[in-house]
């Protein structure tokens, strides 16, 4: 998956922004590259988990619509820990169409993971990692 670097940058400050609270977001763009950042509120404002709000979440769908482009990304924070799937995630981000990307700040650096989440029956998890290709 191709990810404007704008985009990269913004979804990144944005996380550093708002930690210790987990942020999230929506990444739009085509099937095979991110080029819209939509920032979100995390209603729960929680270090370890986080929720759209309805209203916004369905504004930010609208708009995206509205200019032609697909969500294709769910982008969230994870303030202190690494870069990787929490069990809650897996429990909860189910969408096979979607990429899920994190960003840890946990080290001094910031690191980006993205996966693909199949669930192909309620007793089978499929995880897949995808490349981010910065452009």
């Amino acid at each position: 998956m191709k990810i404007k670097r704008d985009v990269y940058k913004a979804m990144i400050q944005h996380a550093i922004d708002l930690k210790p609270i987990e942020s999230c977001g929506y990444l739009a763009g085509t099937p095979t590259e991110i080029n819209r950042f939509y920032p979100m509120t995390n209603t729960d404002q929680s270090a370890e988990h986080f929720m759209f709000d309805p209203k916004e979440q369905f504004q930010v769908v609208k708009e995206a619509r509205a200019n032609g482009l697909k969500l294709v990304s769910v982008y969230h924070s994870h303030p202190e820990s690494p870069a990787r799937l929490s069990e809650e995630d897996i429990k909860l981000l189910n969408d096979p169409e979607m990429i899920y990307i994190i960003v840890s700040l946990r080290e001094a650096t910031p690191a980006v993971k993205a996966y693909q989440i199949r669930k192909p029956n309620e007793d089978t998890i499929e995880i897949d990692r995808v490349e981010l290709t910065i452009i």
